[in-house]
């Protein structure tokens, strides 16, 4: 642990895996100066996992157009930001700077310690994710970080009415968490292979479904929950990230593919079961060892659904015949 009392700020984009596999460097900053204070600069809707976590004493949503003149050579800095950075001692950015323009521009208005970070891994050099936005802390020095993203965010048992919606019912079940979906059709599961799924989950276990997802599934989510039993599946869709984290900590065990909300449920703590296409497994799984990666060797259209279930009597034995 460090004595320092000063302010830190952690500049992070990108999407909600990316976020979530930054979450051990943040963790780790608050391990070594746990008297600072902690403030993240991101997407308002991603970096309020990080409030809600307890990691971070506070967040600020990153305002593009505010930011667009530290993209410039000598570019003409607007006062509110250049008042903002200065408050701050440590200043660790993962913003993509290649040419180091945002670098040079903040240090125009901040007198201390810069540590840039990549925003995304070089996915060449075969280093995890976490690891390679852990690496630029080394600087500070902190070199035993955890590499395991984690949310201590608890059970939340209710919907974005407010209404009761327990994710674990009176009659005792699990509840299994499923989201169809990702940020790229690509790396989905077809469909049809989720619906054949979802059908033999409910006819021949006693799971009660959670079907998650946001604005990139559509009307999938619908269209799965729409021939089920009410009181076996629900739909939570674009709930807000600490929300939908408190629903799936209330739940047994989780089914996606390679997606932010993969990345949530590993965090949270759940075992689970990753439907894997063509990403970089080494650079971009969730570092769980929780959750078990399903892939095929012809692409992840041809894993059968009945892998998926034999994979999930596997990972929860006592509750799939």
């Amino acid at each position: 642990m460090n004595p320092f009392r000063g302010k830190i700020l952690v500049i992070r984009g990108g999407a909600i895996g990316d976020f979530i596999l930054t979450l051990p460097a943040i963790a780790a900053l608050r391990r070594q100066f746990p008297e600072a204070y902690l403030e993240v600069l991101g997407y308002p809707h991603i970096v309020q996992l990080a409030r809600a976590g307890g990691l971070v004493d506070s967040v600020r949503p990153i305002e593009a157009r505010a930011l667009a003149a530290f993209f410039a050579r000598n570019g003409d800095l607007a006062e509110d930001m250049t008042d903002y950075f200065s408050e701050f001692d440590l200043i660790v950015s993962y913003l993509y700077d290649p040419d180091d323009i945002f670098m040079t521009n903040v240090s125009r208005c901040f007198p201390g310690q810069f540590v840039a970070g990549p925003h995304r891994p070089n996915e060449g050099a075969g280093i995890h994710a976490v690891k390679a936005f852990l690496k630029p802390l080394e600087r500070l020095p902190i070199f035993d970080a955890d590499p395991v993203p984690r949310l201590a965010i608890g059970p939340n048992r209710s919907s974005e009415q407010g209404q009761e919606n327990e994710s674990q019912p009176v009659d005792g079940h699990p509840t299994l968490a499923l989201h169809p979906g990702s940020g790229s059709e690509r790396k989905n599961w077809a469909e049809a292979q989720w619906a054949e799924l979802i059908n033999q989950l409910i006819y021949s276990t006693d799971f009660n479904l959670l079907l998650v997802g946001g604005e990139a599934e559509g009307e999938r989510l619908q269209r799965l929950a729409a021939a089920l039993p009410p009181t076996r599946a629900r739909v939570a869709q674009s709930l807000p990230l600490a929300q939908l984290a408190g629903l799936l900590a209330s739940c047994s065990v989780f089914i996606g593919h390679d997606s932010g909300i993969s990345h949530l449920a590993a965090a949270v703590g759940l075992p689970g079961l990753l439907l894997w296409g063509d990403s970089v497994e080494e650079i971009w799984r969730p570092p769980s060892d929780k959750m078990v990666v399903l892939r095929h060797p012809a692409g992840l259209e041809h894993l059968p659904v009945s892998e998926v279930f034999h994979g999930l009597s596997n990972l929860y034995s006592n509750k799939v015949p």
